[in-house]
């Protein structure tokens, strides 16, 4: 039996909506004499983030464990610390034509939620980037406790669209979550970029 239509549209933050220009962390390490990529790299190690994404530790917590790891490589602590916060100042720029795609499926009706592993820097993050008004819903791992690609958060990204999960379409840049929504019931796509949108549009032909 053919699945039916999605009826409501879930997308991920980093990666689809939200875009990072990779010149600033470098032009940052350059500036401060690190190694090329060490910011992102000892940010990214899972013992770093995972417990903020599941809000047991504070984004602002995250960045001084970031900058103590970097001290901690022989980096001199005052000037480990004020890379960070300059590196973390900017905040990455909103992708136009997901935006404006965004824009187009509400208005036709379907509700658009963000389902984002985030931290509690999020809603400053959406209110910075003028996105507040943009969605129907936001699903923050941080706020809910549990991080895609669990059942458990998609089951509480469906439930905060108020669509079950066989009516969803979720878009996200990582195979990681686009295999775990698959496996929670959902429909999902690889976003790769904008020339996705030819496709999420036919998915759901409103």
């Amino acid at each position: 039996m053919a699945r039916e239509r999605a009826t409501a549209l879930l997308v991920d933050f980093d990666g689809v909506l939200r875009r990072w220009d990779p010149a600033v962390a470098a032009g940052v390490e350059q500036r401060y004499g690190l190694t090329p990529g060490v910011l992102g790299d000892i940010a990214m190690q899972w013992g770093q983030l995972q417990p903020v994404l599941v809000g047991r530790v504070s984004h602002a917590d995250w960045m001084t464990s970031v900058a103590d790891a970097l001290a901690s490589r022989s980096v001199d602590a005052e000037r480990a610390r004020a890379a960070v916060a300059e590196w973390q100042a900017y905040r990455g720029e909103v992708d136009p034509d997901v935006l404006a795609f965004v824009r187009e499926v509400r208005a036709a009706g379907i509700p658009v939620g963000l389902a984002t592993n985030a931290t509690d820097l999020l809603d400053a993050d959406l209110a910075a980037l003028g996105l507040t008004d943009e969605l129907d819903a936001v699903v923050n791992s941080s706020k809910l406790g549990v991080h895609k690609p669990s059942k458990e958060y998609f089951r509480a990204a469906c439930e905060a669209l108020r669509t079950p999960p066989d009516r969803v379409l979720f878009v996200d840049d990582d195979d990681r979550m686009i295999s775990g929504a698959r496996v929670a019931g959902l429909s999902a796509y690889r976003w790769s970029g904008p020339e996705g949108l030819r496709y999420v549009r036919a998915a759901l032909a409103y």
